[in-house]
């Protein structure tokens, strides 16, 4: 199993980042891709993740491609009082970057010419703000809206080190084909949220907690229409977990749950896993995960 449980008080502010849900309507119904991180990561090896990746300096460099409006609007969206619009912008491009880095998707773009090429240029080694600015193309922070924030605790249960990300979702562009890159991810995996969560159950796959209670919400919806209806009824939820160990076992629990500081549930569903059996897992099982 990749993830153990840490017991280490981890000092400092948390490392900015951002991933991204991508969404597609399936046979099935909705269906997300999921990135199964190398087994040699640091962080979360071999665990199934959403895209993404921490804030790095060049994507701070956006701005100058931008609308002067465009880090406030963002920054609004995010609903984070006190984040420096460039900031704001820049987890944007984080997200857009991670992406194209991950699984070769460039996000909010159709157009073949234009895909191929920014792939041919980034694939040679050009920044991904860069080859922007080169082609004269927009950032396509349209096609995403936050979903949620998720801030690791100081004493964090599945890494030593903290990160404070932003979800977000985006629907999948059409015309292009997701795959791993063998070097930070081994597979690309679409998969409805249903059948990733019922693949944990079995062991097939290793999902983490803000991976784990994010499919459970998004098994509730039935289309990428509904996900960005509800992206866009209220402000991103902010998710702070609160660890605790109870009869040996680490327990972690959410907002809503009797032990959480913020008596406000942010979702349907259950309100704390607990590490057990080599796995976290929610009272009641597989059944609470699923609607």
């Amino acid at each position: 199993m990749a993830i153990e449980i840490n017991s280490e008080v981890v000092a400092g502010a948390p490392t900015p980042s951002a991933s991204v849900i991508v969404l597609r309507d399936g046979r099935a119904g909705l269906e997300l891709l999921m990135m199964r991180r190398h087994g040699r990561s640091a962080v979360l090896g071999g665990v199934h993740v959403f895209p993404g990746g921490k804030l790095e300096a060049s994507d701070h460099l956006a701005p100058a491609l931008a609308d002067p409006l465009a880090g406030p609007r963002l920054a609004q969206a995010l609903n984070e009082p006190g984040l420096d619009p460039a900031i704001a912008l820049g987890l944007y491009v984080a997200a857009l970057r991670e992406t194209l880095e991950e699984c070769g998707l460039l996000l909010g773009h159709e157009d073949p010419t234009t895909v191929a090429e920014v792939l041919r240029r980034w694939q040679g080694g050009e920044g991904f703000v860069a080859l922007h600015q080169a082609l004269g193309l927009p950032l396509a922070t349209a096609s995403l809206a936050p979903w949620s924030r998720w801030i690791t605790p100081r004493v964090p249960s599945v890494t030593n080190k903290r990160f404070d990300t932003r979800f977000f979702v985006c629907a999948a562009p059409r015309g292009q084909t997701a795959a791993h890159d063998n070097h930070e991810a081994t597979e690309a995996l679409w998969t409805t949220p249903r059948a990733a969560l019922q693949s944990y159950w079995r062991s097939e796959i290793e999902l983490a907690p803000p991976q784990i209670m994010t499919l459970s919400q998004l098994a509730r919806c039935e289309s990428v229409d509904q996900v960005w209806t509800q992206a866009h009824q209220g402000p991103p939820a902010l998710i702070e977990p609160e660890p605790f160990d109870q009869d040996g076992l680490r327990v972690i629990c959410y907002p809503g749950d009797p032990r959480h500081s913020r008596p406000e549930p942010a979702w349907d569903g259950p309100t704390r896993l607990t590490f057990r059996n080599q796995r976290f897992e929610p009272e009641g099982g597989l059944a609470a995960l699923l609607p």
